[in-house]
Parts: structure tokens; sequence; C-alpha cells
């Protein structure tokens, strides 16, 4: 079963029996309700306290199923309160709708404050809700997909949902979530890839997969390093996917964005330990991001968009081929990089990736780069459950930063600012005349001063974008999204749910139909 099939109505009133089997309204205080429901609220208020505090589900004759879901948002009033509360109160709802056997549940927002940032409430919860249902690739191929995905339809009471956009995003969110979250032998870059060709057969998308070693080690010298202890397994072999996409109009917008996928993170030779292993195979939430992103924009199909993506696929496996701290390989863009910690790999996977998208982008229309990968420790440290976004000023200077902000707020996909300083560079910098960048030190991300923002630096130098700077013939308004601390749900690498950001903010942002 893919994404539940949602349907509206107009008002509660055309609820039907057979429409629904449960009623999930979700709302602050639900005083704009009518009897008999604010009757049947009030009268379990008065025996259980916790009705209009959590999620409850009471009997009610008055609605289908006789299943009534109370499922609060709390106040919607404070300074820090956001659109999320009903992305929050549509998980529980839909969670004890399907615990209580319900398959084709009601869901009616009420009490939107008339405000902008609540403008997607309806939305929003529809998002909550696919998140809360969603089970794992490796238990649907187990079990079969209607055993464990129960909920058939959902019906939301209202007028005002774009359908076709909605489940497009869902579709996209899906497929993120199903490469993220697999396991590392079921989600190898070999398989990675073959997901992703499945995912577009049909499509608009064109797919290219580049495996060859080769080609990798000329082209991508940096990704090859990488992944030059998996090259002898030939399940692990390292790989770079292509997604290509152009509009039937005239190109407005050309996005250039780059995945990382390490599809398990051992650290290199600089490995981890200390119970530091479980979840690395999450470590490509990156690629899966930007694959699920490029899945909504093969549904949705706009004509004035242009998007062409690249993922960096490797697993860093250790063996007596795998590489090492000190070693200086020559880059993409003739860049000659040191390496300072093998368990700094992302930026190395996407590096290339990114140079070879920089030289296209100066051919193309309105464009704007993007690197997406769970990064840093320190991303999540000081962002907490928030993507990190780390412009250069062209970014900054063109309204991309900006637009991108703001959507992730209205979708429910909140980000933040973390602007580039001359620190970063200034850390990177080359020590001898042998090499042109370090790729990190050789600490912790978590225990290093701007450990999140110095990332992009590397990028910036190790892929040519220091040559268009603002200060160039040619700028580029460029992006790093770190979403170490928002890639999934619950901040448990090895068990929680991928979220699929940023795919939510960039759908919102270069998709929505206003």
């Amino acid at each position: 079963m893919a994404t539940p099939l949602l349907q509206q109505i107009s008002d509660i009133a055309s609820l039907q029996e057979g429409d629904a089997d449960a009623l999930i309204i979700i709302g602050s205080t639900f005083s704009s309700l009518s009897a008999p429901l604010a009757e049947a609220i009030a009268a379990a208020q008065a025996h259980d306290k916790r009705v209009g505090q959590s999620a409850q589900l009471l009997i009610s004759d008055h609605v289908p199923g006789e299943r009534l879901i109370v499922a609060p948002t709390g106040p919607l009033d404070r300074d820090y309160d956001d659109v999320r509360r009903f992305y929050d109160a549509a998980r529980e709802g839909i969670r004890i709708a399907q615990q209580a056997g319900a398959t084709k549940p009601a869901v009616w927002v009420v009490d939107v404050p008339a405000t902008s940032e609540f403008n997607n409430a309806e939305a929003v919860s529809f998002f909550g809700l696919c998140q809360e249902l969603y089970e794992p690739l490796e238990a649907r191929e187990h079990f079969g997909d209607e055993a464990i995905e129960t909920i058939e339809k959902v019906t939301f009471v209202s007028g005002q949902l774009d359908v076709g956009y909605l489940l497009a995003v869902e579709e996209g969110r899906r497929a993120g979530r199903d490469l993220c979250g697999t396991e590392p032998e079921r989600m190898a870059p070999i398989r990675f890839a073959e997901y992703c060709k499945n995912m577009f057969l049909g499509t608009d998308v064109k797919v290219t997969v580049i495996d060859d070693r080769m080609q990798l080690e000329h082209e991508y010298p940096l990704l090859a390093a990488v992944g030059r202890a998996s090259f002898s397994t030939p399940r692990q072999r390292p790989c770079v996917i292509r997604l290509e996409y152009t509009g039937s109009g005239e190109i407005t917008d050309s996005l250039f964005m780059v995945g990382k996928a390490i599809t398990y993170d051992t650290g290199g030779a600089d490995l981890k330990t200390g119970g530091h292993m479980a979840g690395m195979s999450r470590d490509k939430g990156g690629a899966a991001g930007v694959a699920g992103f490029v899945k909504a924009v093969a549904e949705l199909k706009p004509n004035n968009l242009k998007v062409v993506a690249e993922i960096g696929a490797a697993r860093n496996s250790i063996g007596s081929d795998a590489f090492v701290s000190d070693e200086i390989i020559t880059s993409h863009a003739g860049v000659r990089v040191r390496i300072g910690n093998t368990d700094a790999e992302g930026r190395l996977v996407m590096a290339d990736c990114l140079s070879h998208l920089r030289e296209e982008a100066l051919q193309a229309v309105n464009p704007s780069l993007y690197t997406v990968a769970t990064l840093t420790g320190h991303a999540a440290l000081s962002k907490g459950p928030y993507t990190a976004l780390v412009p250069n000023t062209q970014a900054q200077s063109n309204g991309v930063i900006s637009g991108l902000l703001q959507a992730s707020e209205l979708w429910g996909d909140p980000a933040e600012l973390s602007p580039s300083r001359r620190e970063d560079f200034d850390f990177v910098q080359g020590r001898t005349k042998a090499d042109d960048v370090l790729s990190s030190n050789n600490g912790p991300s978590a225990m290093t001063k701007r450990g999140h923002q110095f990332p992009m630096a590397f990028l910036t130098i190790s892929a040519g974008l220091d040559k268009h700077g603002k200060n160039s013939q040619q700028p580029l308004p460029y992006i790093h999204l770190d979403i170490a601390g928002s890639g999934v749900d619950t901040g448990d690498w090895q068990h929680g749910k991928p979220t699929s950001t940023p795919v939510l903010a960039l759908a919102g942002h270069f998709l929505a139909r206003h």
C-alpha cells in the first residue's frame, strides 16, 4: 500500500457512515464545535481530565464507527507556538485511530488561528498523520504492505486542500524515508540506485548511474577514495546517481542539488567507537531528502523548473585499501585536499558532485546550488531538531535563503540560519605548499567551534565555488543544509522514523501552488 488515499468533503454534515469509521478532531479549545459533539466532549471531560489535554478516544453514536478521537494541539497563541502543533496532534490522533481498528478515518481541523503562520494547518496535519503511519521498507517487504499499513483512506473535512499537491509531496517523503531508514545491506549503494531507477520509471526524470571504477576515480576522485576499500565487494561498490528533470515550459529556475548517501558510516580508518556506530545506516538521509524532493517534482511536473541532482553513494569500509588521514587527493575541481579525519567523509563524497554541478550551473537560467547531508554532530547539538542552513553571500542577497526559511516555517519543516564566516575559510586553509585545503580537524565536530559551518567552506573551496563568489563575474548562490539534527523524528538514529527533511521546505518554496 502506498500513501493513503486522500479525499475531502466540504463540511461535517456531508460525512456519511460509509465514508469513514472514525472522526479525529484536531484543535486547541474545540470551542467552535456545535452540539452534539461539543456536548460529548464536555461530558467526557467531566469524568476524565485527560480529554482536551492529550489525544483520547471517546465513544459517540454521533460519528461514524462511534469512534470520536479528540486530538488537542494545546495553546496556539504563545510566542513559540507554530504549525507543528497540528502536525503533532495529527500524529497522536491517527495513532489512536489505527490502534482502535479504524481503516477509514475522517479528520476535522478546527480552531485554526487566522494568522499566516497557520495557513497550512490542515495540510501539515495530513503530513503529520502520514509520518505516524509510515512503516519501514524492510517490514513491508517481510509482512506485505496491507498487513501492517492498515489505513486505506483519509477524509478531510475541508474545502481548502490541494489534494494533488499533498499526495505528490507525500510520495516524495515516503521515498525519502525508505532510502534513509532502510538497513545497510538492503540499501547498499547499488541497491539505493536500483530503488531510484524503479521510483522514476515512467516519469520525466532521467536516471543515470555511474559505477565504473576508472570513471569514478577520474571524475569523482574524492568519492572514489572514500569507497576505495569497498570496490572489491560488488554489493558495496560506490556509485554516483544522477537525476535530471527539465520542465516543458520556459525555465525560470534551475536547481542543482547534491545529496550525501553514506550507506554505512564506520568512520573509516578513524573508526567510530564506544557504541557510536549504531544508526549509521541513516547517514544517507541527505541523499534521501534530495531524491524525495525530485520524486515530488516528478509527480507535479512543474513547467518552469529544471532540477539536476547528483547523489554520492558509498560505504567507507575499513580494509587494507582504505583511505587514511594525511593523504592528499586532488578533487574534480583541481583542488589538493589533505585528509584530516576519515570520519569526515560526507563532505568528500559531495565535493566532486558539487564541482560537476557548478560547471553546469554556469550555463543555466537562474541557478542555485545545494548540498544536503547528515553531516555533523555539531549541527544536532547547536540546532537541536532543526535543519542548519549555511548559505554563501549570494544566496542571502538574492532571496533564496529567505524564501527557503519562510517555507520551512509555513510547512512545518523548520530550519535555522548559520551564515558562513571568514573564520570557517581560515579553518580549512591548507597548512603547507603541498595542499590547498584541509578536509577536517581531527577532533569531533561537536567539540569544534563552528563545527557545522566550516564544512561549507571546505565544500566551497574543494568544489571550485570560491571562484564564483560575489566578487566574480558569475556569482553562484549556494546553500549547505546540515540535517544531522532533523533527519529523524525522535533523535534516535537507530530506531526513529526518518523525516525526509527538507522535502517539505523545498517543495513549499519551489513547488507549492498558491
